[in-house]
Formats: structure tokens, C-alpha cells, sequence
């Protein structure tokens, strides 16, 4: 099912007079004849404002489409008094995707030319004939499907609020708590049970492919992603890197609203994506393309470890394809840079152990007496951070941090209980790889300084055979 961005349309009901003493004028015509097909035609789901007032207060549920529709349609004419009440609401909430109209005779008790409001013909004594419907929404249509575009592209500003007020910044709105858009949420959950049984059917080596076909029948089934949830996006974007699809999570990327690409978490894997792409196809362009929107994530936030784990990893990578291709100098800077960034992630946050582990690995692998010295002071600090989780809830990565401890430290009985606890909770299938990966590095770097591996590689293999 294609989902639809909902548009509220806020605006008069019935007849209602014209203040210039011309007939009454039928507003239920203009939004059947005119508004309500311009805004189908504009791929958008129309609701319109009711009249159900208690003593003229406006109850929650307008409350709620005002600020929470992805878009509004206010028709101004007659200067009625709830729907300029109802724009200030919109105004003051939401930053963009509000549309206004009005009949061109009529006198606004306001200048809304800074609004960019759109005027419209009523007809001769305001009859509203199907020549002023067709104008209207055609009109009207145009100008929603703008409206859209630039959602998707850019984060226009129509409110005069946010435009005067740069720094004005309203509370989000927990959308759950709505009454409105409980269908809305309800629908949002069967999409993402429909991506968690991809993701479960993607971690069978045999079944990955057809995972994968299915993972691209539900992103077509979406349509336009502005129209979607923003945890459905990321959920998708996330379920691409399940299933090892890079190609995947770049092209949803390319296709997300503009608000949502500015994400940290989005554009950190987003470079995740373009480095384990070029892993695949060699492809330097990725590589580089990836150090560049990781490094300005960085530049934007200052050191955290996610993004400098993230960038540590494609040095690391640009480091053993160096490497391996007899580039033994050029390999040795890469490594130091690999190194500094896994340790800058590190001391940003010692919580998280990821970037800790991987710098004491790389630190022993340089294998220099500097680097042997930096490991064994960094290493009792990494054990720390990793068994304060162990006591929650840990997932792979702890355990499999756990595990290249023990490595390090040469303590066989507990890297083999730690590598049996890490495999039962294995989520997706290129983990166990990425931990053998560099398991190996370290077997490789032992055995050049002619140290025992036969018990390391044992457990590699354990590691590389792994499947669900």
C-alpha cells in the first residue's frame, strides 16, 4: 500500500456570507469541486477541519492535525476567526508545508502577501462554476506538488514565525500519545514487523537473496518516502545493512527528505555503507566518499565514538589493502591513523568499548615497544568499560569484545566461553565475520614474531563457519 502525506484543509463550512454583500458563498462546493481532488491529484490524503465545538474551543483532535499533518491548506476568504486562530497554531508549530488561499474580491484584514498566498476567482456572484473549480485546483495542485518536492529536497520555512524567529524551537510531539494518529501508528508498527521478519529470514546464508528481493518489493510498496514514517525510513535504512545491500542503503539515502538525510545517525551509516561497499568492489571512490562524510560528521560534532570508530575502520581497511598489495610504508601510515582515530573515539566516550578494542588490537599488530606499552595501559580501561555491560543486557559485540580481550591477554579459557556466548546471540550475519577478520590480523602479526596461533586459529575457524 503506497502511503500518502495527509493534508488538513482548514477553512469555513456551508454557506457563509460575503462580507462584500454578494451572495453567500459555498464552501463545501469549493473543497469538493476544487481543493479536495486538487490535493488527490497532488498525492496527498485530504482531511478536512469538523465542526464539532464545544462553546467555539477547538478540541484535541484539530489541535492534534494542525501541528502533526504533514501538510496544511487554510483558505482565508471571509477572515473567519477560527481558521486565522487555527494558522497561528500551524505557524507557531510547524516550520513549513502550509499553504494559504483566498477569493481574490475579498478584503483580508491583513497583508498575507508575505505568506505567499494563493488568490482564487469565486465566479460571477460568487457561484463558484466548474471553470473556477477547474482553475482552483489546478492551481491548487501545483502548488501542493511544489510544496512536496521541496519537502523532499530542502526544509523550506513558510511560517513567519520560524522566519523572524530563527532561534524559535518548539517541543516535539510524542505521536503515540495522539489520538489522531493512532491508525497511523498502528500501520507504522505492521511495517516494521514486516522488515524485522526480512531481517530475521536475511541471517540464513540460503535464504539472503530472497530476503533481499523482498526487502526491495517493500521499499516500491512506499512510494514516496516524504509520505513515510521517519523510524520506518531508518528501519529500512537499517534492514538494507542487514542484509549487506550497500548499493541499497545509498539509494534509499538519495531518496529520503532533506531533514532526514541532515541526521547524525543517517549520515554516519551512510559512510558505514559507502566503506563496506568499497571493501566489495575495490571502488577508492567509495572509500574516499565515505572518509569525507564521516570526517564532516566529526567537524560538525566534535570527537564521539561512533563517528571516529567508524573512521578508524576505513583507514584500518585502506591500511590492509595497502598492505596486501606491497605497499608497506603507505600501509604504515594508514595504520597510525586507523590507530589514532579508534583511540580519539575511545577517550570520548570510555562507555563505549568498540573503538577501545580495536585500538589495543591495532596497537599490538604495530607491534613497535611504544605500541606494546600504549596497549597495556589502554587494555584493564577497555575491560572495564566491557564488563560494566556485561552486567545489563549484552548483545554480540560485548561478548565478542570480551573475546579478543582474552585473545589479547592469551587467556584460551576464557576467549573460547566468550566466543560460545558471543555466537548464541549473533543479530546479523557479517558480525562473526568481522570479529574472525580481526582475529586474524592478530594471528598474522603473532605468528610473524613466531608465537603459538594454532589455539587462535581454532577459533577463527569457529568464527568463519558460523551460520544460522
Amino acid at each position: 500500500m503506497l502511503l500518502k502525506p495527509l493534508c488538513f484543509v482548514v477553512m469555513p463550512f456551508g454557506l457563509k456570507p460575503d462580507p462584500g454583500g454578494l451572495p453567500d458563498i459555498d464552501f463545501n462546493r469549493i473543497y469538493n469541486d476544487a481543493l479536495k481532488p486538487a490535493i488527490e491529484a497532488a498525492g496527498m490524503e485530504p482531511i478536512r477541519a469538523d465542526e464539532e465545538r464545544t462553546g467555539g474551543i477547538i478540541h484535541k483532535p484539530m489541535f492534534e492535525r494542525l501541528l502533526l499533518c504533514d501538510y496544511v491548506l487554510a483558505d482565508l476568504t471571509t477572515a473567519n476567526a477560527n481558521v486565522f486562530y487555527e494558522l497561528g497554531v500551524r505557524h507557531t508549530a510547524r516550520p513549513a508545508t502550509t499553504l494559504t488561499i483566498f477569493a481574490k474580491h475579498q478584503k483580508i484584514p491583513f497583508d498575507v502577501n508575505f505568506l505567499r498566498s494563493l488568490p482564487y476567482d469565486l465566479g460571477t456572484d460568487n457561484a463558484f462554476t466548474k471553470a473556477e473549480a477547474n482553475a482552483l485546483r489546478e492551481a491548487v495542485t501545483a502548488q501542493l506538488s511544489d510544496l512536496r518536492s521541496l519537502g523532499k529536497n530542502h526544509v523550506p520555512v513558510d511560517s513567519p514565525l520560524f522566519q523572524l524567529l530563527s532561534e524559535w524551537k518548539p517541543g516535539d510531539i510524542a505521536r503515540l500519545k495522539t489520538d489522531v494518529f493512532r491508525d497511523q501508528v498502528q500501520l507504522n508498527e505492521g511495517l516494521k514487523r514486516q522488515l524485522a521478519l526480512i531481517r530475521e529470514k536475511g541471517k540464513h546464508r540460503e535464504q539472503r537473496e530472497e530476503a533481499r528481493q523482498e526487502l526491495l518489493t517493500f521499499r516500491q510498496t512506499l512510494g514516496e518516502l516524504d509520505a513515510a514514517d521517519a523510524g520506518t525510513i531508518v528501519d529500512l535504512f537499517l534492514s538494507f545493512r542487514a542484509l549487506e545491500d550497500w548499493t541499497g542503503m545509498i539509494a534509499l539515502y538519495d531518496q529520503m527528505p532533506e531533514i532526514l538525510k541532515r541526521q547524525i545517525l543517517v549520515r554516519e551509516q551512510l559512510g558505514f555503507a559507502y566503506n563496506r561497499r568499497a571493501t566489495q568492489t575495490k571502488a577508492s571512490t567509495d572509500r574516499a566518499q565515505a572518509l569525507h562524510i564521516l570526517q564532516a560528521v566529526e567537524e560538525q560534532q566534535g570527537p564521539n565514538s561512533e563517528t571516529c570508530g567508524l573512521i578508524g575502520r576505513i583507514h584500518k581497511d585502506n591500511w590492509k589493502e595497502a598492505l596486501d598489495g606491497g605497499r608497506e610504508i603507505e600501509a604504515r601510515g594508514h595504520l597510525n591513523k586507523s590507530i589514532q582515530a579508534y583511540v580519539r573515539g575511545f577517550m570520548a566516550d570510555q562507555r563505549d568499548a568498540y573503538p577501545g578494542i580495536n585500538a589495543v588490537t591495532l596497537l599490538e599488530i604495530k607491534g613497535d615497544e611504544p605500541s606494546l606499552k600504549q596497549k597495556t595501559q589502554l587494555l584493564p580501561v577497555v575491560r572495564f568499560s566491557v564488563e560494566r555491560r556485561l552486567g545489563d543486557t549484552p548483545d554480540y559485540w560485548d561478548h565478542a569484545t570480551m573475546l579478543e580481550l582474552g585473545v589479547l591477554d592469551n587467556n584460551i579459557d576464557a576467549a573460547t566461553e566468550h566466543l560460545a556466548n558471543a555466537l548464541a546471540v549473533v543479530r546479523e550475519s557479517w558480525e562473526p565475520t568481522t570479529t574472525a577478520n580481526n582475529l586474524r590480523l592478530i594471528e598474522q602479526a603473532r605468528k610473524k614474531r613466531q608465537l603459538d596461533t594454532s589455539w587462535l586459529l581454532e577459533i577463527i575457524h569457529a568464527l568463519e563457519t558460523w551460520q544460522r
